[in-house]
């Protein structure tokens, strides 16, 4: 990888030709860069690729449709032409990618605990079906986001859950809950139809050298892009 971005890949999403994706990880300390900085130093990397579509992140679950102008809000975003690459920024929260082949469609997913709860993970697939996908197409990448190892929360967050976090907690060495952000979101990936599932299972806690953490460095952390879209040449 090139000097000005360094990324991890899943081999499914690799092999899907003209497909390009990545989960960046880091390249220097906390405050090396600022945000823009590096939301431009990633678009110029990925550029011969296609245009790099970021959105303001709200931990929601509105969908957006490629193309857009300036930041809309939203927690997710579907492109259904190449030349899109779909860029979601994460320093503990789980980046999800979906691909489909078969129709050259892309969804890219941010998914915080408030996101998980409210289900942005389904709301991306429903995104893609609405155009024409099916869920069994679709092949799936999850991740580095904050491992169950780490990820202390509170009891409002296994209340925001609901039933549909039944499993997805440990109980934490200081009594309090532990959650798995990813096995929420591929238990909402599955329920949706989901079938091909693929993870980066990096904790973003644990791999100070590889990511940024909120959890870890405050509001100094950088935000790793993680992007899905396909090559304009394709």
């Amino acid at each position: 990888m090139s000097a000005t971005l360094r990324i991890a890949t899943v081999p499914a999403l690799e092999a899907l030709p003209g497909c390009a994706h990545g989960f960046e990880q880091r390249l220097g300390p906390a405050g090396w860069e600022s945000r823009e900085s590096g939301q431009r130093r990633v678009a110029g990397a990925l550029a011969s690729a296609g245009r790099l579509l970021l959105l303001r992140q709200v931990h929601g679950a509105g969908v957006r449709a490629a193309p857009w102008d300036a930041t809309p809000e939203g927690d997710a975003a579907v492109a259904e032409a190449p030349g899109f690459l779909l860029g979601i920024e994460t320093a503990d929260c789980l980046p999800i990618l979906l691909a489909d082949p078969g129709r050259r469609a892309v969804a890219a997913v941010h998914a915080g605990w408030r996101g998980t709860a409210a289900a942005v993970a389904r709301a991306g697939v429903a995104a893609l079906v609405e155009g024409g996908s099916k869920p069994a197409d679709l092949v799936a990448a999850l991740g580095p986001a904050i491992g169950p190892c780490c990820y202390e929360v509170g009891d409002e967050v296994r209340e925001a859950l609901g039933p549909g976090g039944d499993g997805c907690f440990r109980p934490g060495p200081r009594g309090r809950p532990h959650l798995d952000l990813r096995a929420a979101n591929e238990r909402q990936l599955r329920e949706a139809g989901v079938v091909r599932i693929h993870h980066v299972p990096d904790c973003t806690f644990c791999h100070a050298d590889l990511y940024h953490s909120f959890r870890r460095e405050g509001k100094d952390a950088g935000r790793m892009i993680s992007f899905i879209g396909w090559r304009e040449e394709a």
